[in-house]
């Protein structure tokens, strides 16, 4: 379970996040929405351990997140903006994190890696964004993490390698009870993969729920208008 409690964070004058409470049960798919420039990639940086929170708690199992390597392990990033080291191949890049995680899947890299229809021995910088985007998830899913975090999970990718790719997440969640965060602009998306959703307003979380439950209580609405709802309706009746 990741737990986030009273989380803040600001940079120098500007504030990007405050007050901010979440919770994302084991097993379960969370859908973080809310308009560009509310904080999501922010608070995502948070909850993988790359920025430290000013005020607040993030912690996954009940242990913090920030500086702990062996949380960590446990959670794979697949970032917005994608980087990789000098000019590795995909085998180079699966050797550094066969080094890192204990969990590593030689024979799912493999699989995937084909399915995919990448060239192991393919400098990265050389592929397109959408295969570097495959890569990423090659890697990731290969490290067979407990927590897979995704910002942005599928630009660039068609939808043949979308649908590749959600099957292998959402095999994941089903067989060995992987949680996943996923924010992204495509809420059509995220409507059939979601089961629970956060909505970002006014720099904190507005919103908080089971899809299911929401929909039936507002009329079987999209998530599209759900979102619009609760940013223009909901707390101004």
């Amino acid at each position: 379970m990741i737990q986030v409690r009273g989380l803040a964070k600001s940079f120098g004058d500007f504030t990007a996040l405050k007050d901010l409470d979440m919770t994302v049960e084991t097993g379960s798919v969370y859908g973080l929405i809310g308009v560009n420039g509310s904080g999501k990639t922010t608070l995502i940086r948070q909850l993988t351990g790359v920025l430290r929170p000013d005020a607040g708690s993030i912690t996954i199992d009940g242990v913090p997140v920030y500086d702990n390597i062996d949380v960590k392990k446990r959670v794979g990033y697949v970032p917005d903006e994608l980087f990789f080291m000098g000019n590795y191949s995909l085998n180079a890049m699966a050797s550094f994190y066969r080094g890192l995680y204990k969990s590593w899947n030689e024979e799912r890299f493999r699989a995937m890696t084909e399915s995919f229809g990448l060239k192991p021995g393919q400098r990265l910088s050389r592929m397109s964004k959408g295969m570097q985007k495959q890569a990423a998830f090659i890697l990731v899913m290969s490290a067979m993490p407990d927590y897979l975090i995704l910002d942005e999970p599928i630009d660039g990718l068609d939808p043949i390698m979308r649908k590749k790719l959600w099957g292998y997440i959402l095999g994941d969640v089903a067989d060995r009870k992987l949680t996943v965060l996923i924010s992204s602009h495509n809420l059509r998306e995220l409507e059939g993969i979601c089961d629970c959703i956060g909505i970002i307003k006014d720099k904190k979380l507005g919103f908080e729920g089971k899809l299911d439950e929401l929909q039936n209580e507002l009329s079987d609405m999209s998530l599209e208008e759900i979102f619009i709802y609760e940013m223009e309706g909901r707390n101004d009746e």
